[in-house]
């Protein structure tokens, strides 16, 4: 690899809505110790999920306010929701569906009900509180690989 090749090491969501987002992760199963979690009296501004180096990928959530400071080119644009897919893995394909269910159950958007993907996962989509669809896949499994449709 070339020392000058880029890895992936963050996804970053603004979010309209900390204390919302706080909540979808820490219920979908992501650890967010409330140490990483900076409260100012304005508010919450930012959020680590993640900071140990065994990580390959740390997700950091941050207020619509503080996006304003360290990126002056957002300008809370609505226009780019729904591109992203933001994948988490689980470990069994039961998980999927009680997953799922739970988070729709819990009022969350549904956008994909659990099917078994051409790729062998399982596989839904819910819609985190600021409109990021957040995909819900189990490990691959050969017996439920199936040809990809025509397009």
């Amino acid at each position: 690899m070339n020392r000058l090749s880029p890895r992936l090491d963050q996804l970053n969501i603004v979010s309209d809505d900390l204390e919302a987002s706080i909540a979808f992760y820490r219920r979908l199963g992501v650890e967010i110790p409330e140490e990483r979690v900076w409260r100012t009296p304005s508010g919450i501004h930012h959020v680590s999920a993640s900071e140990t180096e065994s990580s390959t990928v740390s997700l950091d959530l941050d207020s619509t306010a503080f996006a304003r400071i360290w990126n002056i080119g957002w300008r809370g644009r609505q226009d780019l929701r729904g591109r992203v897919v933001v994948g988490f893995k689980l470990p069994s394909r039961g998980a999927v569906d009680l997953t799922y269910v739970d988070l729709t159950g819990a009022g969350y958007t549904g956008l994909q009900a659990p099917y078994d993907a051409l790729w062998g996962s399982r596989y839904a989509i819910v819609e985190d509180p600021d409109g990021i669809a957040v995909g819900l896949m189990s490990p691959r499994s050969p017996e439920h690989r199936s040809a990809p449709p025509k397009i």
